[in-house]
């Protein structure tokens, strides 16, 4: 739909026409967009609508506002970030490993990383947090010969099993993202490393991967993003992280549900949190290939609050 054309001699420009007559300003007015509000107002009803149903339940809020700053809930909250970090950095680490194992030439060390990742990636995460805790059940001791001996109750403690069931699973879905972004890089590339007398490690370490990084960050930052949620899973296996400590003062307490509120409002307090830091850092690693770099949020705050406070001077 084009924009509607009034004529405006008092603004017209300086000098006649080809045709000798003056030139006519074009005053354009923009195009209303009645269907833009009328579904901002139904979307602002429906929001309203269900935050009062939500003040209308059986909810002491007043027992969330008390307990968000709780000591379990803050030790509990620092657990999940600790191993949402150590999980993620071992899932990083097995990711590089078994794609460039999976990409190698050698059939063998070829196999052994697609075996890996269609185990971790076809079983659930939480089968294996269960079969890594009642790991006991099959292996009595651990036993490395003269580096390590122990009883598999005493190495296997609720942090480990987390660890090792969180950081395994996560490895495989790494292996997959770092194997595409090292495809995405051309292999004109690798090709004139080793023209230039590299060899292939350090054409990997310093050609390749950090190329492939903009294509690997983003879902990485993702994938860290669901870590977060998916710690929750642990509170299975005894380990004390922020869902496991809310539900312990919800049952002793008897606000199953308010503590849950809780729980939720520190998730997306940490989601957000590491969003921003994604943002930030996916915007760095674009630099080389965008030539102009997305907004930052602030950028986009302060953009839209200054066509905001224009807005109604040019439909004066």
């Amino acid at each position: 739909m084009t924009d509607k054309i009034s004529k405006d001699p008092a603004a017209a420009p300086a000098g006649p026409s080809p045709s000798g007559l003056p030139y006519e300003a074009i005053k354009a007015i923009p195009v209303r967009h009645y269907g833009r509000w009328v579904s901002a107002v139904v979307v602002v009803v429906l929001l309203g609508w269900l935050v009062y149903a939500f003040s209308q339940g059986d909810v002491v809020w007043a027992t969330v506002w008390d307990k968000v700053f709780d000591p379990s809930v803050i030790s509990g909250m620092w657990n999940t970030i600790i191993i949402s970090i150590s999980a993620m950095a071992l899932g990083l680490v097995l990711g590089i490993l078994f794609a460039v194992m999976r990409l190698s030439k050698n059939p063998v060390t070829g196999a052994v990383a697609w075996l890996y990742i269609w185990f971790f990636r076809g079983t659930p995460v939480y089968v294996q947090l269960l079969v890594w805790f009642n790991l006991s059940l099959i292996f009595h001791y651990i036993n490395l010969g003269p580096i390590y001996k122990n009883e598999t109750v005493d190495v296997m403690t609720p942090f480990m099993v987390a660890l090792l069931g969180l950081g395994l699973n996560e490895g495989a879905y790494m292996a997959e993202i770092v194997r595409a972004g090292i495809q995405s890089v051309d292999e004109g590339q690798t090709e004139a490393a080793h023209a230039l007398g590299m060899s292939s490690t350090k054409t990997m370490g310093r050609i390749v991967l950090p190329q492939a990084m903009r294509v690997i960050v983003p879902p990485t930052g993702n994938e860290f993003i669901n870590m977060l949620k998916t710690s929750s899973l642990v509170s299975a296996v005894q380990y004390t992280e922020l869902l496991r400590a809310s539900s312990n003062i919800g049952n002793t307490a008897g606000a199953v549900m308010e503590m849950l509120f809780v729980a939720s409002i520190w998730y997306l307090a940490l989601t957000s949190v590491f969003s921003v830091g994604q943002y930030y850092l996916e915007r760095r690693f674009a630099r080389g290939s965008t030539r102009n770099l997305p907004p930052t949020p602030w950028q986009r705050v302060k953009k839209n609050v200054i066509t905001f406070k224009r807005s109604p001077e040019g439909a004066a």
